[in-house]
């Protein structure tokens, strides 16, 4: 757990600030996208070279971990 912390990083500067992954100019936004249309990890690394199957891993991590808050219905 927390494999991410080695993998995402956010500098003002890039991308407006949003997670990305190693410095690069590609988010986890953009990972999760790629995820929701369909994409497999085998299709976005063929895309992507520069990325590793442990960085999107990291980037769904990340994001499942930003999830984890109460919500209180009103």
């Amino acid at each position: 757990m927390y494999i991410y912390k080695n993998i995402i990083t956010i500098e003002p500067g890039k991308r407006s600030g949003k997670p990305c992954i190693r410095g690069m100019r590609i988010t986890v936004e953009d990972i999760l996208h790629w995820l929701a249309s369909d994409m497999t990890f085998d299709d976005i690394l063929q895309d992507f070279p520069e990325l590793t199957k442990e960085d999107l891993v990291a980037a769904l991590e990340f994001a499942a971990l930003r999830q984890q808050r109460t919500v209180i219905a009103a």
